[in-house]
């Protein structure tokens, strides 16, 4: 599995994470009981489903490995399989957190990542 996972975070939650020190997850990993991630080949699927349009996003890079055993990979949409995290994302496993800004065609413009 992948060594970087990734999260597409709004701005104003990740602005109280770093203030926390952790983030316990945005309201719909709340309600499904895990944090949602996923890999540099998922990521823009993810924006495009479930954040069409959005601006004030940020793309948060996640050691994967710094997670432990809280962190598994099960299938979602398609089979393919996606990393969960079972546990509030230490600020400590955030390799790098970036602007997702919007194109002017209303897509999400993603930095060079490792695939």
């Amino acid at each position: 599995m992948s060594n970087v996972v990734y999260k597409i975070v709004p701005a104003s939650l990740w602005r109280q994470a770093q203030q926390a020190g952790f983030f316990a997850g945005a309201p719909v990993d709340l309600a499904d009981g895990f944090i949602h991630f996923s890999t540099a080949m998922q990521v823009s699927e993810t924006a495009a489903r479930h954040f069409a349009g959005q601006e004030d996003l940020r793309l948060i890079a996640v050691d994967a490995g710094a997670l432990g055993d809280g962190l598994r990979f099960e299938p979602s949409r398609g089979g393919d399989l996606f990393p969960h995290l079972y546990a509030t994302l230490p600020l400590s496993a955030v390799l790098w957190e970036k602007p997702l800004p919007l194109g002017k065609d209303g897509l999400h413009r993603f930095p060079e990542m490792p695939a």
